[in-house]
């Protein structure tokens, strides 16, 4: 009895403890559509999102392929930041305007979320290989923020980085998981979908074993 009285106290503790301590802000790059370029819009795309729970500053902020390189990287624009929770939309082009309206109808029609946010990059060698590449995001000081590489892509399914994993990454958006839809233009993938918060995520996780150790001292 005292050893489960201990446990339940001990994991509302750390739940606690959790919540009081304040999230740190992390970039994530969730999903990549190395094969846009061939599609209807003309783009490769990523999408970055932010983990944490305070909004994340990105000016200055810079991404590059392969070459994994800050004095090779181009700049993000269009955004200045991302708020806690928000996934945001980053596509290569030298004519935002009209690539990003074309995007948009694509993936959603007439129906474009009024939240959903879309920057650009261009320059010389950053474009995405759909036989194999990486996204690269430092910070306007050339500290690298997230990085994910992908082998070859599958034309009109994007690789999903729900998870936040960091270096490879081999999994492709299904339709119902994670956010993923089949776009109005037929492509399969999650744009502008959250992610389950971190804090959120951790709280469940504390709350399920709490259940389970409480179901356990009943029997």
């Amino acid at each position: 009895m005292k050893s489960t009285k201990l446990a339940l106290a001990c994991v509302a503790a750390s739940m606690l403890a959790l919540l009081a301590t304040p999230a740190q802000a992390a970039i994530t790059i969730t999903e990549v559509a190395p094969w846009g370029s061939a599609s209807g819009y003309a783009a490769d795309w990523f999408e970055l999102t932010n983990t944490g729970s305070s909004s994340v500053s990105i000016t200055g902020w810079k991404m590059d392929d392969n070459s994994n390189s800050y004095s090779t990287a181009v700049a993000l624009n269009g955004i200045s930041s991302i708020a806690a929770g928000q996934s945001v939309i980053f596509m290569e082009t030298t004519t935002p305007s009209t690539t990003i309206t074309n995007f948009l109808n694509s993936w959603f029609g007439s129906s474009v979320p009024a939240s959903l946010l879309v920057g650009s990059y261009s320059g010389s060698g950053v474009g995405l290989s759909a036989g194999g590449d990486a996204v690269n995001i430092f910070d306007g000081s050339g500290a690298l923020m997230a990085n994910v590489s992908f082998g070859a892509a599958t034309t009109g399914t994007s690789f999903d980085n729900a998870a936040g994993l960091t270096g490879g990454i081999t999994r492709l958006s299904a339709r119902g998981s994670n956010g993923a839809f089949t776009s109005a233009g037929g492509e399969i993938g999650s744009v502008g979908a959250v992610p389950e918060p971190e804090s959120l995520a951790l709280m469940l996780a504390g709350m399920a074993i709490v259940g389970a150790v409480a179901r356990k001292r009943q029997r």
